[in-house]
């Protein structure tokens, strides 16, 4: 069974080491993990702007969708990553492995909900709307914050759910908020004990 790796370690100093350590673990529960730097660049697929930064980019791109296509199952880190909700290309490929049919897992090392989260970030507009159980929970701008006592936006979650996948939440050190993969090897665990 091969694992798409989902997540911004890609980001971290130690991308190819976290990468390496998650491959390890997958292959530890008898998987084989897809790690987003694994994608093969084509030159080809780079037209005759090598240099543009942009046909490299959509090169990536088209490789790590590669990737999710031969994937059975995504293993998402949903940790939130620059703003209240997970990394924006981590969404699309968990939407996109989703829209394929494909297995969905994740996991987050934040264990705060999205409101709670986006309310630190934003702050509230108490002196406008006031907390009123019956009004939506508003932030300083006036704009309604998703409250269902969800980890993240109701989309993400619910694809999840409906792909009869799990999400687990675990709270770790901040300094090890992207490194720790007690949740990640526990999916893989869950996974490798779930029948077929």
């Amino acid at each position: 069974m091969k694992i798409y790796l989902a997540g911004p370690e890609v980001f971290l100093p130690n991308a190819v080491e976290m990468g390496a350590a998650k491959k390890a673990l997958c292959a530890h529960y008898g998987f084989e993990g897809l790690y987003p730097l694994d994608s093969e660049l084509d030159a080809g697929q780079l037209d005759d702007g090598a240099e543009d930064p942009r046909q490299l980019a959509f090169a990536i791109s088209y490789g790590n969708e590669g990737l999710i296509q031969q994937a059975d199952v995504i293993i998402a880190n949903l940790t939130p990553f620059r703003g209240v909700s997970a990394d924006v290309g981590t969404v699309y490929e968990l939407g996109l492995a989703r829209g394929l049919g494909k297995q969905l897992l994740a996991y987050s090392n934040d264990p705060r909900p999205f409101a709670d989260r986006t309310m630190a970030l934003y702050g509230a507009a108490e002196s406008l709307f006031g907390r009123d159980e019956q009004q939506p929970l508003r932030d300083h701008d006036g704009l309604s914050v998703e409250d269902f006592g969800l980890h993240d936006n109701l989309m993400i979650e619910g694809g999840i759910r409906l792909a009869a996948g799990r999400f687990m939440i675990r709270n770790v050190a901040d300094g090890e908020r992207y490194t720790d993969l007690t949740a990640f090897e526990e999916l893989l665990r869950w996974l490798a004990d779930a029948p077929r």
